[in-house]
């Protein structure tokens, strides 16, 4: 497995305070040479249009290989995540502290279980 600091890649963090903390606490948090962050903390004053704003410059840095979103927040943007199909960086929904996770809801898990039928798992 590659480790993402070997190819200088970076994951970004778009949650609640509580998810994004974790995160920085566990070592991802970096700000790039233009000094933005790899993160957006999401509170109940965050604006859907602040939301799809930072998915975009995530999702336009050449140094961001993974996005984490919570799926909470996901479903905010979920017109956008429907139409992104590029595999890097790769967009994982993840639970929040508030909002347990529901995989009927992930837009990529769908489409992931679409390229594979039950007989490839024989």
């Amino acid at each position: 497995m590659t480790h993402l600091g070997a190819k200088g890649k970076l994951m970004a963090v778009i949650g609640d305070e509580d998810t994004c903390t974790g995160f920085l606490l566990g070592g991802i948090g970096e700000l790039d040479k233009h000094r933005r962050p790899n993160f957006l903390v999401v509170d109940k004053t965050t604006s859907v249009s602040e939301i799809e704003e930072a998915f975009n410059k995530f999702v336009g840095r050449g140094d961001i290989a993974i996005i984490l979103i919570g799926q909470n927040i996901a479903e905010e943007i979920r017109h956008i995540l429907d139409a992104y199909k590029e595999p890097i960086p790769a967009i994982l929904e993840i639970p929040s502290k508030d909002h347990p996770y529901d995989s009927s809801k992930d837009s990529i898990l769908r489409r992931a279980k679409g390229m594979f039928s039950a007989e490839d798992f024989r």
